[in-house]
């Protein structure tokens, strides 16, 4: 025998040796655990699967949706949170009572600005420790493989609807936490008593799936603008929007001044965009994450036109801060922050019925979606742990409400720890876990650029535009309001506004059936009452011909 071949051979013992061995190992881990009392909580062997697979399940689901952590944040803290005027650094001024003017929030304002990366740290926190809560919760008690996380949609629908960029709506980001409390008290009433299904019956099918895709492009528009994304949009005196990415700016209205499609950011953006889709037309696990963190790299490179660090005071306490790599943050301006004065405007009950709206729609169909797919339904579309996941996402809401965040929900992420064979709570709970470990790198998640945000959201929202298809658009009762849906959230920025247009088109059309209906029910009436006219008229002439004769 040649040296060659006896080398090559001894490569292909040792290699089988070592995946055999570490074959056996795997298989009496899992054998080990399947007996204890948790695998037979878990129902491991019921279910056919095993602690390792609940393992890659839950690591594949956390790496498709570990973005949520920074993009709920960014979108949040956009609201400027609890930071008011008083947060502002005063202008340049020889009195020593100077106070900065009520704009200030709306412009370039040190202060401000380092109230408002404050706010981000704690929403990073809220958002990982809130997600940690549910996921482990759903695990736990519902013994389902489904990681729950503030979701998509309502975030962005409190930042930027009710708050306001900077605090310039008309609702306190204290109301607006106060809102979503009540909110989810509220879904946690209608999952204990079962209401869910009747609830969601009262609102069109046809507006019900315009939502879904309206949030998408409000999502979408929300992630090409440029303080919340890659700046691909801009304002215009005259179209109102336009295209933009450029290298210069009016300071007052934001409107591009020079250098149209030049911005370095946008290219860079694009890229991670790129890299994203490549990724999912591949089914690469964590090609969200991957796009994301492909951008923050290169913006983290000091002196370059991309850069997060820019060479300016704020750029430099950015940059000390994020060197410190790991920290624990504690959660101070947003725990608590939560108030009941303003319940009495009308805002707020609209507010509160467009959440709760959303919330019962998203975790139905998201849940149904996840159960069909791990084959967990019956003939009857029911799965075990139906009632408990209902209470377990409005019970994480209301936890998740007291640290300052939006609803939690069941992400469709989840799909994909699903189709790596998750199978129980196991997964969530691993899931959940990973949530735990994020919370002590807040100084990285803390420095991750909106340019690299903003792609996820534009995918983000693509992937919602998918229900489009299942809507009667051959039927004009069906297909004009949810056009209206679709139309109003990203044209009016108000997802609400959307959601009640559709309502109110649909309703409108339905008066003509409804008028319809009611004329021939009058006519057939009246058809009646002269039949019975010459019943009696002919009995009234026939008794009479009898009294003749």
């Amino acid at each position: 025998m040649k040296a060659g071949e006896f080398c090559s051979r001894f490569r292909t013992d040792i290699s089988d040796k070592l995946r055999t061995s570490s074959e056996n190992m795997e298989k009496s881990l899992n054998d080990s655990i399947s007996g204890t009392k948790i695998g037979k909580y878990f129902k491991l062997q019921a279910r056919k699967t095993s602690f390792t697979t609940e393992l890659q399940a839950a690591t594949a689901t956390f790496l498709t949706m570990v973005y949520i952590i920074t993009v709920n944040a960014t979108i949040l803290s956009d609201s400027g949170g609890t930071c008011t005027v008083s947060d502002c650094t005063p202008p340049p001024s020889n009195h020593t009572t100077a106070v900065a003017p009520p704009d200030c929030m709306l412009k370039p304002n040190i202060g401000y600005d380092q109230c408002v990366s404050k706010i981000k740290k704690d929403l990073i926190v809220a958002t990982s420790l809130s997600s940690m809560i549910g996921s482990i919760a759903m695990g736990a008690f519902a013994n389902l493989p489904l990681a729950l996380a503030p979701g998509m949609g309502p975030n962005a629908y409190l930042a930027y609807n009710l708050v306001g960029f900077h605090g310039s709506g008309s609702i306190s980001y204290q109301t607006a936490m106060a809102i979503v409390l009540v909110e989810s008290s509220v879904f946690l009433a209608i999952a204990v008593f079962g209401l869910r299904a009747r609830l969601s019956r009262f609102i069109p099918r046809s507006v019900r799936l315009a939502s879904a895709a309206g949030i998408g492009l409000f999502i979408a528009f929300v992630g090409l603008q440029g303080n919340q994304g890659v700046g691909l949009i801009g304002p215009d005196p005259d179209t109102l929007v336009t295209l933009a990415a450029c290298t210069r700016k009016n300071a007052i209205t934001g409107a591009c001044i020079g250098g149209n499609m030049q911005s370095p950011t946008f290219w860079l953006g694009l890229v991670g965009f790129l890299i994203t889709c490549y990724g999912l037309m591949k089914d690469i696990k964590g090609s969200m994450i991957m796009g994301i963190l492909s951008v923050t790299l290169i913006s983290w490179i000091r002196h370059t036109s991309v850069s997060i660090f820019p060479d300016t005071p704020l750029g430099d306490t950015r940059y000390q801060y994020f060197k410190k790599i790991v920290e624990f943050h504690k959660i101070e301006s947003t725990l608590g922050a939560i108030s009941f004065t303003s319940f009495n405007q009308s805002e707020v009950w609209v507010a509160l019925f467009t959440l709760l709206y959303v919330d019962i729609l998203a975790t139905t169909g998201t849940l149904y979606t996840m159960a069909e797919l791990g084959g967990f339904t019956d003939e009857k579309g029911r799965f075990q742990g139906e009632y408990i996941s209902y209470m377990v996402d409005a019970g994480s809401s209301i936890v998740g409400s007291t640290m300052g965040v939006t609803p939690i929900a069941t992400f469709i992420e989840s799909s994909a720890g699903i189709r790596e064979g998750g199978r129980t709570g196991l997964t969530a709970i691993i899931v959940g876990f990973y949530f735990l470990l994020s919370i002590f790198f807040i100084p990285l998640f803390s420095s991750v650029p909106p340019w690299a945000i903003g792609p996820s959201l534009v995918i983000v929202g693509a992937m919602m535009m998918k229900v489009i298809k299942d809507i009667d658009w051959n039927n004009i009762k069906e297909g004009v309001p949810a056009f209206v849906t679709i139309l109003l959230m990203p044209l009016t920025y108000s997802i609400s506004n959307g959601i009640i247009g559709g309502i109110g088109m649909y309703i409108a059309l339905s008066l003509f059936d409804y008028g319809v209906g009611l004329f021939n029910w009058l006519i057939k009436m009246k058809k009646m009452v002269l039949k019975d006219q010459n019943q009696v008229s002919a009995i009234v002439a026939a008794d009479r011909m009898v009294e003749v004769l």
